[in-house]
């Protein structure tokens, strides 16, 4: 593996660890980011667990009801970029406190987005630190949380939770296309003619993105000069940026780290959409195919077969002669005959007409006018979408008959049209005119027989980038890079004209870049007189660069301030101009604050540290230049010093430490001594510091109703503990008798008193009362038995398979021991986990009370202590590695060998020498017990109750097998508890 490949993996391996916390911060985040109305002097204080189940309750409606999206949240990130540094620290803080050392700088701005779009627990609490802070407003709070919550209603909520697998928390599982900075989808837009795209590669929208664009960004364009969602790009929009990971959390540095990214935009031929729709009724102009009938024709109008005319006669006669003009270019006239007008003027016709109809009518007035147009066939040939002959409109121009023909194909010309009459050029006609100036060619009217041909496009140049119409023009004789930037539009204000670059296709040899020859020291005036002098050439691709996306005269100002954010920058500028007053800042800030500069050449920061006190009069005189920050810190942010306050108050947890706090305004702030607080002393334990080599801790005792408690002042790290008075804890303490006592019930208990007393109180134990067999429950120790149980399970799981068999064992040997030691595993683990711990303490009882009260026996009772007495059982219960494990009706004086036997004897996997005896008591009488018939357990005379345990023999390691055996005697004394509940 090579040197880079073991970086590239180490810093994917530390970027997992950072979405993995991100992750669990989460959770937390909630609970830790500050309601409204919260100080910093309020406690951090634990919670139960049924606290916590209430929490997680509640918090997974609120994140699911009142929370933004994360759509929203993001168009509030591009709204105000300068919540992402502070965002990124406040998430950094909460890991910090769970003990997870992290730095925002190792939180890239693709984790931050990615948890925001999969982590809806992180969703909720952004939004309650954004409400809390104030960096939305309540009433747009609302009206966002209604828009998202109808979103949620309606199930059309883009961004969900997942918790079923951290893979997508990667990086490299971003949705391509997407980003913190602008959700813009990568979505192809498909063109007519030509298209390209302006990278000269494919969309994005197939490879993805692995950094994030700004707001405005978009993979390719539905049009050009527009962005994905439709909206025309404006000079006043935020630039189209990539940001890429800063080393440290300034937004100085996070400007600084930004690149100008490809231009991917789908580029179209320009003028293609004209001809687009052009049957579509809704879409007025030269695009429809019927021409409206009511044009009005000039007296310049010249005559044609079929052409309908009207002839008005008023005056000596009145009437209305309609006449259409035939083959031979006459109409007939009433009283006058037959008149040639085809090839007349509208004047010169009706002048006609008016002499040879006044011959006939006296004193008769005439007017002619056009009551229908006649057809004319044309030809549209060459390179149009839809060639062929087309009857339109006498009064129907070049365009709409190339309109009719649907228009140029993709290798059609825009530029060149030749209009023909027979074997003569009428002319050329220029649709850019139209196009881009708007003016319509109407002074030629295409008559019958006329044939357009639109030859292949002539040379061709792409420009985009900072133009307002990016697109592929078409060139029309020798033109200049001016004459290009003219037919976009120009270029905007945010162009930087000293970054023209074009690339140029060397013609059937190779491809080439070339540039202005501009200078730093060049002037915007020479610069455009080189553009007005630069020649195009067919196939050239004009990229426009922007200027720089960032202020390069500006300074920041960021943390405990009232006015967080970027401000201008002028020559001469000090740190005062910027720190005027306490007014400027938030309340208590941080004795100190820092000035991160960006050191030129290569930016590098460095921290400059300095007074705040002395800042804000001005004795601190130092100059700010450009790309500074000044960071402010509140004083509860730095090292913040804090107290703590234990025992008993009503809200006991860790406190800011306040100017002169002293213990009684600490104990006020806490809300007060609670009713069991021991108001006679309190414990103060605080440390000094020796020669700054070590640490020294004091403690000392403050009489509560001496005016030290209200006098000594506090130090920082100081712990005050207030105590409980004596046996609070017993008040209502009691015990439970049940069974075969005389009267059973629950009975309050007296600090100190035995077992012997509560029972004399309950009236005795009644005659079918069988002490021997007696069960204690005592809550102490039900824990500690849990607590063994837990580590012995975890013991015998965790075991490994040297472990289990030992050494010097044959492979043939070892896999079978090592099935039978599994098989053993797993029935030893599922009888401990069956039979939960019993807390059962063992007691040696008789039902004469008088012959145990006040010995060893007579033991202590503690509160929640249940004493269960039972019935004579009247059996002997043989369990285990036997035939019939069973229970054996008792039999005076049997010892244990009768009751195995009369349960069939031990089976093949019995271990004989283990077998032990469980009293009904609880106690255990097995081969190693110590008493005198310990070595022949099974000559033990039996008693009501008892439980005979027959083990299965363990194989294995001597090590295994002592550890098996303990858990078969653990799950194994359980049984005799049961008992007592038969």
């Amino acid at each position: 593996m090579t040197m880079k490949t073991r970086a590239k993996t180490r810093s994917t391996n530390f970027s997992l660890r950072v979405v993995v916390l991100l992750a669990l911060c989460g959770s937390s985040f909630a609970q830790q980011v500050a309601p409204p109305g919260t100080s910093p002097l309020s406690a951090t204080t634990d919670t139960t667990s049924s606290d916590s189940d209430r929490n997680n309750s509640s918090t997974s409606q609120f994140n699911q009801r009142n929370s933004l999206t994360a759509s929203q949240i993001i168009s509030i990130l591009q709204q105000k970029p300068e919540l992402v540094v502070e965002l990124k620290s406040l998430v950094a803080d909460q890991l910090q406190q769970q003990g997870i050392q992290t730095q925002a700088d190792s939180i890239s701005d693709e984790m931050l987005l990615n948890q925001i779009q999969t982590n809806a627990q992180l969703r909720a609490s952004i939004t309650v630190w954004l409400r809390t802070r104030g960096y939305v407003s309540a009433a747009e709070m609302d009206r966002l949380l209604s828009s998202a919550g109808s979103e949620y209603d309606k199930g059309q909520s883009p961004f969900t939770s997942s918790s079923s697998s951290l893979s997508s928390s990667l990086p490299s599982s971003l949705p391509t296309g997407t980003s913190l900075d602008g959700l813009t989808p990568s979505a192809g837009a498909g063109t007519q003619g030509g298209s390209v795209s302006a990278a000269g590669q494919p969309s994005p929208g197939d490879e993805g993105v692995s950094a994030m664009r700004t707001k405005g960004s978009s993979a390719s364009t539905q049009r050009s000069g527009t962005t994905s969602a439709g909206k025309p790009r404006s000079t006043t929009d935020e630039p189209e940026t990539l940001h890429l990971p800063a080393p440290y959390n300034l937004r100085s540095l996070r400007d600084l780290y930004t690149q100008v990214p490809t231009d991917s935009t789908k580029l179209k031929r320009f003028g293609s959409e004209v001809f687009v729709n052009r049957d579509d009724p809704t879409h007025g102009g030269l695009g429809n195919r019927n021409l409206p009938v009511d044009l009005p024709i000039g007296p310049d109008y010249v005559l044609g077969t079929g052409d309908g005319l009207t002839i008005n006669l008023w005056g000596g006669i009145s009437q209305n002669i309609p006449r259409v003009i035939d083959r031979e270019g006459k109409i007939a006239l009433p009283e006058a005959g037959s008149l040639v007008v085809a090839g007349l003027t509208l004047q010169q016709a009706r002048s006609s007409i008016e002499g040879a109809l006044k011959q006939q009518y006296h004193n008769a007035q005439v007017d002619v006018t056009i009551a229908r147009l006649r057809t004319v066939r044309v030809y549209v040939v060459g390179d149009v979408q839809r060639p062929g002959a087309y009857d339109l409109s006498s009064l129907s121009t070049p365009l709409n008959a190339i309109y009719q023909a649907g228009g140029p194909t993709s290798v059609g010309s825009l530029r060149i049209v030749r209009h023909y009459r027979g074997q003569q050029l009428i002319r050329e006609v220029d649709l850019y005119s139209f196009l881009l100036n708007g003016v319509r060619m109407d002074d030629e009217r295409l008559q019958a027989g006329d044939t357009l041909l639109i030859p292949p496009a002539g040379p061709q140049v792409a420009i985009f980038g900072m133009v307002k119409r990016p697109a592929i023009y078409e060139l029309k004789g020798s033109s200049t890079l001016k004459d290009v930037l003219d037919d976009a539009g120009g270029a905007t204000v945010a162009a930087a004209l000293d970054h023209l670059t074009i690339e140029r296709i060397d013609p059937n040899k190779q491809r080439e870049t070339v540039s202005l020859e501009s200078k730093p020291s060049d002037t915007v005036q020479s610069i455009q007189a080189q553009i007005a002098t630069f020649e195009v050439k067919d196939g050239d691709r004009i990229n426009v660069a922007p200027i720089l996306p960032y202020s390069e005269r500006a300074i920041y100002v960021e943390g405990h301030v009232v006015r967080p954010g970027k401000l201008p920058f002028r020559d001469g500028m000090q740190l005062s101009d910027v720190l005027r007053s306490y007014q400027d800042l938030l309340p208590e800030p941080a004795a100190k604050g820092d000035l991160v500069r960006l050191v030129a050449p290569d930016f590098h920061p460095e921290t400059i540290q300095f007074d705040v006190a002395d800042a804000l009069i001005g004795n601190v005189m130092l100059p700010l230049q450009p790309f500074d920050t000044i960071r402010i810190l509140g004083r509860y942010e730095v090292d913040a010093p804090q107290v703590s306050l234990r025992g008993e108050v009503l809200r006991p947890g860790t406190y800011a430490l306040t100017h002169d706090m002293t213990p009684m305004k600490l104990v006020n702030m806490a809300g007060g001594f609670k009713r069991d607080a021991l108001l006679s002393s309190a414990d103060l334990a605080s440390y000094t510091v020796e020669d700054g080599k070590k640490v020294i801790s004091q403690r000392a005792s403050i009489h509560i109703r001496s005016e030290d408690f209200d006098t000594v002042h506090l130090k920082p790290g100081d712990i005050l503990t207030i105590h409980q008075l004596s046996g609070w804890n017993d008040i209502g303490a009691s015990v439970i008798l049940d069974g075969e006592v005389t009267y059973p019930g629950s009975y309050g208990l007296q600090q100190g008193e035995r077992l012997s007393s509560v029972l004399r109180r309950a009236g005795g134990l009644r005659d079918t009362a069988y002490a021997a067999g007696a069960v204690l429950i005592r809550t102490q120790v039900k824990e500690l038995e849990e607590k063994t149980r837990a580590e012995l399970i975890h013991q015998i799981e965790t075991s490994s398979a040297s472990a289990r068999l030992g050494a010097n064992l044959s492979g043939q040997d070892s896999s079978a021991l090592l099935q039978a030691a599994s098989a053993q595993q797993a029935e030893v683990l599922q009888r401990l986990k069956s039979q939960p711990a019993s807390g059962r303490l063992v007691i040696h009882i008789s039902a004469d009370i008088n012959s145990w009260a006040n010995t060893p026996a007579d033991i202590e009772m503690h509160t929640g202590d249940v004493l269960t007495v039972p019935k004579r059982p009247g059996f002997v219960l043989v369990s285990g590695q036997v035939y019939n494990a069973s229970a054996l009706t008792f039999v005076p004086g049997k010892e244990a060998s009768w009751y195995l036997r009369r349960a069939g004897g031990t089976n093949d996997v019995a271990n004989r020498k283990e077998i032990f005896v469980v009293r009904a008591n609880g106690s255990v009488i097995g081969r190693r017990s110590g008493e005198w018939y310990g070595a022949n357990v099974l000559g033990t005379r039996m008693e009501p109750g008892d439980v005979i345990v027959v083990p299965q023999k363990i194989v294995g390691s001597l090590f295994w097998r002592n550890l098996l055996t303990v858990a078969q005697l653990s799950s194994s004394i359980a049984i005799t508890a049961a008992v007592a509940h038969i």
